[in-house]
Order: structure tokens, then sequence, then C-alpha cells
């Protein structure tokens, strides 16, 4: 009798044996499904992304001199959720995605500079000091960067309010946080950095002082043209020789998206909608008057969560940059410049596809879920 006990127990050993052997491949395969889609998909995506070539070599009369090259990346439209709008899961959930993204390319590509085109905030423009202390806390530890690495924020509409909700106090409140710097120069290459809400050209108080900085910057840019030590412009140090890159939330006056093309442009229904001056894009008058005070070589700017590539006056290239968020995009992305003087090279650095992960997802819930029936069925 003692013989047929122990025979049975063997019997039912070995099968839940099988079972939890079974159970802990289940386990494992989950968590290298969470691991892929959560951490590596990022620098497997992103690893693919390479520093566009640009010529390092400048004439000067018949002398050839190597040029210095500068890495910069730019990105827009963070939109990190205040405390009002969104879920708290799709809060974690973007913020997760970013910090990963942000600081994956940071550690493939080494860059020496990133420049954020705006709206960092998603409720900049109502946010209490409480929300906005809490909301810069969690963009600093988003986007922390090593101390060589230069990181400039300029001003958008969510970060400080439309133009009829702009005030000083928000104004003051970003600039604490992102610095009042119009003007950066690295490299010898002059980046300007507008805040393209106050263009507005009523007269108001921040407005009248945005275009006086503006003024300001344009006659060092051009000092800088003239030959040294010109009366005009006096005795300060002067700048470097190099047309600007300039960089502000707004894009420049365009009609629509219409000539926009490419997997991350305006969905095809939304391309002929006419942009309207102020809310879309800047005004004929203000762009006018940026491209006159300037005459940028390049202009980045962001706001449409979209890409697209104008030329203003048939010879000023301008990219609109897509928003950095799986919130506003399925493919988000970054551009990558590689910048001297007199010549740059841009390219561009998709993000991992949001459909993607949501594919891999549902196989990884259909296999687990087939094979936990499976196991239940044998139990």
């Amino acid at each position: 009798m003692a013989m047929i006990e122990v025979g049975l127990e063997r019997q039912n050993f070995h099968p839940l044996k099988r079972k939890s052997a079974l159970l802990l491949k289940l386990i494992a395969v989950v968590f290298a499904v969470l691991l892929f889609c959560e951490f590596l998909i990022y620098y497997l995506v992103i690893f693919q992304c390479n520093w566009p070539e640009v010529k390092t070599t400048a004439y000067d009369g018949e002398q050839a001199s190597r040029e210095p090259v500068l890495k910069a990346m730019f990105l827009a439209d963070t939109h990190l959720l205040g405390e009002f709008l969104g879920h708290w899961l799709d809060k974690l959930r973007r913020e997760w995605q970013m910090e990963r993204a942000f600081q994956t390319a940071l550690w493939l590509l080494q860059p020496e500079v990133v420049f954020i085109l705006g709206d960092v905030f998603d409720e900049g423009k109502w946010s209490t000091p409480e929300a906005w202390a809490d909301d810069v806390e969690r963009f600093q530890k988003m986007f922390r960067h090593p101390s060589h690495v230069q990181l400039k924020v300029v001003a958008g509409n969510h970060d400080i309010g439309f133009h009829y909700e702009m005030n000083t106090y928000k104004v003051e409140r970003f600039e604490k946080v992102f610095s009042s710097e119009r003007l950066f120069s690295w490299k010898g290459i002059n980046f300007v950095m507008v805040n393209s809400v106050a263009l507005n050209g009523d007269g108001c108080g921040i407005c009248s002082e945005a275009e006086a900085e503006l003024i300001e910057v344009s006659h060092r840019l051009n000092c800088s043209r003239e030959a040294r030590g010109s009366r005009r412009c006096g005795p300060g140090p002067l700048l470097p020789v190099s047309a600007p890159v300039l960089l502000q939330h707004y894009p420049l006056y365009r009609r629509s998206d219409a000539n926009c093309s490419g997997d991350d442009a305006a969905p095809p229904e939304e391309r002929d909608i006419p942009f309207k001056e102020n809310y879309d894009v800047l005004s004929r008058e203000a762009s006018q008057k940026l491209l006159w005070w300037l005459q940028p070589r390049l202009v980045l700017s962001g706001h449409t969560h979209s890409a697209c590539e104008v030329h203003h006056g048939g010879r000023v290239p301008e990219l609109s940059v897509p928003s950095f968020s799986w919130r506003n995009r399925n493919n988000p992305s970054f551009i990558m410049g590689s910048i001297t003087p007199t010549d740059y090279a841009l390219s561009k650095c998709y993000l991992p596809r949001e459909d993607v992960v949501l594919v891999i997802y549902c196989g990884a819930e259909s296999l687990f879920y087939s094979a936990f029936s499976s196991l239940e069925f044998k139990m």
C-alpha cells in the first residue's frame, strides 16, 4: 500500500515540476518584453542615428583652414503635463518615454549643446507657483545632463501663455529657470534665441522690450561683419564673423503646411488649412523684421508638432521640428546638426514608434494568454 502511495506522489510531482518551469519561463518572457520595450528599444533605434558630415575646410583668400564642428541637438514641444490636464498614468508614461529617449541620445550621440524650441511645459501659462516648481523639478530630472553639455531653452506659448495671456511675472518666472539669454556664441557660431510669443507688434511693454533686445543683437551682428575697430561699434568685444542660426518657438510666416511632406509632416487632411498669424505662425511683419534684422542662414522652430521645410525669400531655409512627445505624435524625432561658422548639415533622428511598441506588447500578451490557458487546462 505504501509503495502505491509513493508511486502516485511521484506521478503528481513531475507534472507539477513541469508546470512550475513553464510558469517561470512565462515570467522571464514578460520581464524580457518589458526590458526591451521600456529600455533597450531606445538604444536599438537611436544607435542607428549618425551625425551628418559637414565641410570643415574654409578658405580665406588662398589659405585653407580647418573649422571646428559643433554637434547640436534640436528638439521641441515636450509638453510636460501639469496638475490639471491629462491622466496621471498618461503623465507617467510620456515622461518615462521622453526621459529614456533623451538620456539614451545623450549617451550614444554625445552632443555638445541641446536646444529645446519651446513648449517645455503644457500648463505653464496658468500653473500656480507650487505646480510650476513641481514641473521644473520633473523637467530637470528628465533632462539632466553632464556639466560639459549645455542646455538652452526658448519660451513657447504653453510656457508663458499666448500673447493675450503673457505677463511679466510668467516671463520672468520662465527666464529665472532657463535664462534670458538672447545671443549664444560657441566655436565661432552665433545662435539667436527669440521669444517669439512677444513679437505680436502691438507695442505692449514685453513686446517693445523684446524688439529692443533684437535690435541690439542685430547691431552686434552687423558690427561683427564690419571692419574691426569701426567707430560705430564701440570698443566692446565683437561677435564671431558668422551669420546666425535663428531659434524660436513660432515658425516664421507661411500660409499653411501645403508644401510640407514626409512621414512626420502634418496629416494630408490638415496641410491645406490656413495658418492664423500670431497664433499658428508669426505675422508677416514680424517675420520680415527678423529676417531683415538678423539675416540668419538657418531658422529652426517648433509649435506645429509636425515637420516642415520651407525657404524664405528663396534663400533662408526654415525647419519646423516635430514634437518630442509621444502624446503628440506616433513617431517623435529630433534634429542633429553638425555646424561650423560657415556651413551646416542636418539630419533627423527618429525615436521608437509607439505603434511598434504596442504591437510587441499585444503579441507578448497573446502568447502569455495562450500559454497560461494551456497551463490551466493541464492542471
